[in-house]
């Protein structure tokens, strides 16, 4: 990936701030600028110029991770704000931008103290409006991603049976995903068996599988920090009457929901053509979330689409649609896939079927 082209275009966005050089320290948008895929990494972006810090136990990794930026170790007595305000001296930053809503108020104390002279300024996050827009490589990993989460959803429906956990299933699903070419989860598997699938987010138990259940699955697959996120709901056994109308209207919203995605209509205009096919059916009020969100180095990132949402989908972008409607005491019903926007509307990463499945 061209860490350094990402670089520059975050460089000339720094006057549109009003700042001389932005400190990124989120570590998902370090990696995006850098590649460096540890636990404590900094970079100083300036229109010309950009450095790169960590702590000693990162020098190898960095050395071979971010070869094309100037690096720079703390630890052993020299801390993180002091090489930072060395770097703004030699630059002659006199207006250093942070992202107002990552750095702690403690973080923030200590490097006001160690920039004498240079003023801080809480901005948004730049960084992560860059990454809405996915590049070629960005795509080729998230349909890598997204290939070893339809290949798992294939294993785990033979290990579904009278008397398995939801628990023993979501280990499965780590299993298959990592088997079927996986780094690992992209966040912990949601599996909710019968009543349980009312909950959006419900975490796995020892309810034991029986005949007549919904099975929701809610799960995702990691590749080289990029991952996949899907919903399915099958059922085993004959369903209730009402959770097989149930899905069917959700595979209309849902459907309903890809066909509006495209370059330049909002999140909120999404949301809403999705959303009015399930408050017409009579479940307005079961449908309880936003229809989606952005994905790639986070599970969960911009843009986001739900109501009243007013980010612009641009060309590139990549979103998940997943309505879904929850009855308590009965079950319930999420479908979702992954979408990459185009011009002229979207295409949906992943092969999974979203008619019902009956086991």
């Amino acid at each position: 990936m061209d860490h350094q082209l990402r670089r520059r275009a975050l460089g000339a966005r720094l006057e549109d701030l009003q700042v001389d050089a932005l400190y990124v320290t989120r570590r998902p948008n370090v990696r995006y600028l850098t590649g460096f895929t540890g636990s404590a990494g900094q970079v100083l972006v300036a229109a010309d110029a950009s450095v790169f810090s960590t702590d000693g136990r990162y020098t190898e990794q960095s050395r071979h991770e971010v070869p094309d930026i100037e690096r720079e170790t703390y630890g052993g007595g020299v801390k993180a704000s002091q090489l930072l305000a060395a770097h703004c001296e030699r630059l002659g930053i006199e207006r250093l931008g942070f992202q107002a809503d990552e750095l702690t108020v403690a973080a923030h104390g200590r490097l006001s103290e160690a920039l004498d002279g240079v003023e801080m300024v809480g901005v948004d996050d730049l960084v992560g409006e860059l990454r809405w827009i996915k590049d070629d490589e960005e795509l080729h990993l998230l349909r890598r991603a997204q290939a070893a989460t339809d290949d798992a959803f294939e294993r785990i429906l033979e290990a579904l049976a009278v008397g398995v956990t939801e628990r023993q299933i979501a280990l499965e699903l780590e299993h298959a995903m990592r088997r079927d070419g996986s780094d690992g989860l992209a966040f912990d598997s949601i599996v909710a068996f019968g009543e349980s699938a009312a909950e959006p987010h419900h975490e796995p138990g020892h309810r034991a599988l029986e005949e007549g259940d919904v099975i929701k699955l809610d799960f995702g697959a990691k590749v080289g920090g990029y991952h996949a996120d899907m919903t399915r709901t099958v059922a085993f056994g004959e369903p209730a009457a009402e959770l097989r109308k149930i899905h069917d209207i959700v595979r209309q919203s849902q459907q309903a929901g890809i066909d509006a995605v495209r370059a330049g209509v909002s999140g909120g205009e999404v949301d809403a053509v999705a959303r009015a096919v399930i408050a017409d059916a009579g479940y307005g009020e079961r449908f309880t979330h936003g229809l989606g969100h952005g994905v790639g180095l986070e599970v969960h990132e911009g843009p986001s689409v739900g109501h009243e949402i007013d980010d612009v989908l641009p060309v590139g972008a990549v979103v998940t649609v997943e309505p879904g409607i929850y009855v308590p005491g009965l079950g319930g019903v999420r479908i979702e896939d992954m979408v990459e926007v185009t011009d002229d509307g979207c295409r949906v990463i992943g092969t999974a079927s979203r008619e019902l499945i009956e086991l």
